[in-house]
């Protein structure tokens, strides 16, 4: 051999060696990392840090890190994550930026190893904490849209402005199933239906890690879906109780949201704070393992949700002791544990478990792998840092006419007596707006807003318009009064009663006024400060709302709320409503322009609005309806009487279905209608088509939504809709628990909404 060939070899040799060493693929780069790492190194990775304590306020709205308690922590134990916001409210991205490189600096240059941190953020409709930043409407606003379109716009904008700041990690989508209007955190989910859940939470999904979920790109994030699995249905209604779920009933409707957005590819999850058939479910390894891991395939990064694994021992006395609480978590299948303070005591419980042998090193290198993977996946090990100057579309006009297009097209006009909307924009005509919600910014925009509770937008009136700011707008300030009758605190979500005695005031301008514009709803709040005991809108609400109806002029309600509260003590005096959910900063301008007519509704309830206390069932409920209940004295569909059905939305125009058609292509079942616009004006209608299993071994629900897809119509125009399904969308968790497709007659539905059915079409499995 010469000598050419020889140094070939040994060149070829040196080539194979550094593909060894330092491979590309993530799982294999954990796996070297993982050998080098010591036992304390490892607990580090696991443990999760909130950034308060390590922030100094300067008394003049900056701050300054506790550079010594933070190599503590980073240094001399390792910790591998931190999550939430300096000082606790919105910090803009020439913040954010340097904030999380020194954090970096210190993870990447001054330990043994170099690990850098992951950083995690609740950025759940936009930018909820990088001020400056494009935010959203809230996902339940988002949902009543009916259009995939902008889940996907938003995660792409959220990822884009994330990655502005630095942050590669979401904790975010909310997939819970907002099935009990009492819920606190109804309105960061898609509302009560599996499938439409399902569709807006994938692309949600893919809009912040990209279709090829490639998260180390720079302009997309890591997600991290929450809560699995039932958050949502406690008992009381009330935030972090216990729940009561039959497990077909989990698996049927609240696991597809989360499979589908898995099957999309996200990279994390964040476990449900509650509890269901009296197990935790930090602590439920049937859930956390069995489900998610063994038949989910799941193989990303599990996180607990805030302080919850040592609620098992402080507020469920499940455990004995917080070292008892630890074990039981990671025996669940926990990865990572959101501390988020005690870290000393967490990595000492944690160590101490593997020493005894109650907790393997191995079940310890399973976590660590997985959250070393995310980390190399994120490109965190090349690229710790993203920087803001890299990112000038961040909180451009062109988002912002994102967020609006959102906005506009979730308006939901839920009535319209006599045509009283759109409003005539004549000259002279007097509008007076009223109610707590018409100067309110953080009643549009929610929780999760400049600061956790939300209260913070009032801070920034640049950032978003008021009601009464927009109407008057469109219509004239000359020709808007605005007289609140009452105001919210500034900080609270209680009133000011100090403005009780502005409610004659109200009456007596509505009464000169031609049209009243009535803004009711909630103030901000966000997990269990929202807590109530009762559904129906505050009494001073309703109390405004009666005497201004009695005023005896037109009353356009506009609420701004983030679930349905009780409306019927006066809403058939009212011959207008319009739900505006939470439509954040550009809703003040949606809303104005649905007023106005500039916009023609189509926003489609993603809930059932209910009328009355006790009757919360939601649409899929298991009653017999009344066509087919043939005693009188049990009328179980009265159960079901909302005040609007899930899936209804009017629109200023007319829709008419027609030719509705069912062939077979092979495994796909298709189905088609014809939809045309009978009005005079440019519409867009969303199509709903629902099954009924007629009879099956598991009593079926009244029907269930299988399809949805829009249409934009001129007036005159006509458009053919057409759905594919498979018979395996028929299929249900039965009494076993496992999912079967049972022979026998089937109904498939056509309409707009789930009870204005336009087309029926019978079939046969």
């Amino acid at each position: 051999m010469n000598m050419k060939h020889t140094i070939a070899l040994l060149l070829l040799s040196l080539e194979l060696t550094a593909c060894v060493l330092t491979p590309t693929d993530p799982g294999l780069r954990a796996e070297q990392l993982l050998a080098r790492m010591t036992l304390e190194e490892k607990i580090g990775q696991m443990a999760q840090l909130t950034i308060e304590p390590f922030v100094i306020a300067d008394g003049a709205g900056g701050f300054a890190l506790d550079t010594a308690l933070l190599r503590e922590a980073l240094v001399d134990y390792g910790v591998g994550s931190l999550l939430n916001v300096p000082l606790s409210e919105s910090q803009p991205a020439g913040v954010w930026g340097p904030f999380i490189g020194e954090l970096q600096r210190i993870a990447t240059d001054e330990t043994r190893l170099g690990i850098p941190l992951i950083y995690g953020v609740d950025q759940v409709h936009g930018g909820t904490y990088s001020l400056g930043s494009t935010l959203f409407p809230q996902q339940i606003a988002l949902a009543a849209t009916w259009n995939p379109a902008h889940a996907r716009r938003m995660g792409e904008i959220t990822a884009y402005e994330m990655r502005a700041c630095n942050i590669p990690w979401n904790f975010a989508p909310i997939l819970d199933l907002g099935a009990d209007p009492r819920f606190p955190r109804q309105y960061e989910g898609f509302g009560e239906d599996p499938y439409l859940g399902s569709v807006l939470g994938r692309e949600l999904v893919k809009g912040q890690e990209g279709d090829a979920n490639d998260v180390d790109h720079p302009e997309h994030v890591a997600t991290c879906l929450k809560h699995f699995l039932g958050y949502s249905v406690p008992a009381s209604g009330k935030d972090r109780t216990p729940a009561n779920i039959p497990w077909n009933a989990l698996m049927e409707y609240h696991l597809p949201a989360f499979r589908a957005a898995l099957d999309a590819g996200a990279r994390s999850v964040m476990v449900n704070s509650g509890i269901i058939d009296n197990c935790p479910v930090h602590a439920s390894r049937r859930i956390l393992t069995g489900l998610l891991r063994d038949e989910l395939g799941f193989d990303g990064v599990v996180v607990t949700d805030y302080e919850d694994l040592e609620k098992l021992h402080a507020r469920d006395h499940l455990a004995a002791t917080s070292k008892e609480a630890v074990r039981l978590g990671i025996d669940a299948g926990i990865d990572m544990a959101m501390i988020p303070i005690d870290y000393r005591g967490f990595c000492r419980d944690l160590r101490e478990l593997v020493e005894e042998g109650a907790v393997s090193e191995a079940r310890i290198d399973e976590s660590v792998r997985r959250i070393l993977k995310l980390k190399f996946e994120l490109g965190l090990f090349e690229r710790p840092n993203t920087l803001p100057a890299d990112y000038p579309l961040y909180g451009c006009e062109e988002h912002r006419r994102a967020s609006y297009a959102a906005a506009a097209e979730a308006v939901t006009l839920l009535k319209n007596d006599g045509a009283l909307l759109p409003l005539d924009s004549a000259a002279g005509r007097k509008i007076l707006v009223c109610g707590p919600n018409a100067e309110s910014r953080r009643a549009l925009c929610g929780g999760w807003t400049v600061t956790w509770q939300g209260h913070g937008i009032e801070r920034h009136p640049k950032l978003c318009k008021t009601l009464a700011e927009a109407l008057a707008e469109r219509f004239g300030a000359r020709n808007v009064e605005v007289i609140p009758g009452v105001s919210y605190r500034p900080h609270e979500s209680r009133y000011d009663t100090e403005h009780r005695d502005r409610f004659d005031e109200a009456v007596a301008a509505a009464r000169r006024a031609d049209v009243v514009v009535l803004c009711l709803g909630e103030n901000s709040y966000c997990e269990k400060p929202g807590d109530l005991n009762d559904l129906a809108l505050d009494p001073l609400q309703t109390e405004l709302a009666e005497r201004i109806a009695a005023a005896g002029k037109p009353v356009v309600l506009v609420l701004a709320e983030g679930r349905p509260r009780l409306i019927s003590r006066f809403s058939a005096r009212i011959p207008a409503i319009v739900q505006s959910y939470l439509p954040g900063p550009q809703g003040a301008d949606a809303v104005a322009d649905v007023l106005a007519g500039k916009v023609n509704p189509s926003g489609k309830l993603p809930y059932t609005y209910p009328a009355y206390p006790n009757s919360l069932a939601v649409y899929c409920h298991k009653y017999a309806d009344e066509q087919r209940n043939t005693d009188a004295t049990y009328a179980y569909e009265s159960d079901y009487n909302p005040e609007f059905v899930f899936g209804h939305g009017l629109s200023y125009t007319s829709f008419a279905y027609s030719g509705a058609q069912l062939t077979r292509e092979g495994d796909d079942i298709v189905i088609a209608v014809d939809v045309a616009n009978t009005g005079d004006r440019a519409g867009r209608e969303v199509v709903q088509l629902y099954s009924r299993d007629l009879y099956a071994s598991l009593i079926p629900d009244v029907r269930r939504l299988r399809r949805f897809g829009a249409v934009e119509l001129l007036p005159g125009q006509t458009r053919t809709v057409e759905f594919r399904l498979t018979t395996d969308d028929l299929a249900f968790y039965g009494l076993d628990n496992r999912r079967i497709v049972e022979p026998g007659e089937f109904l498939f539905e056509i309409g707009a909404s789930s009870a204005d059915i336009r087309a029926t079409l019978p079939f046969t499995l």
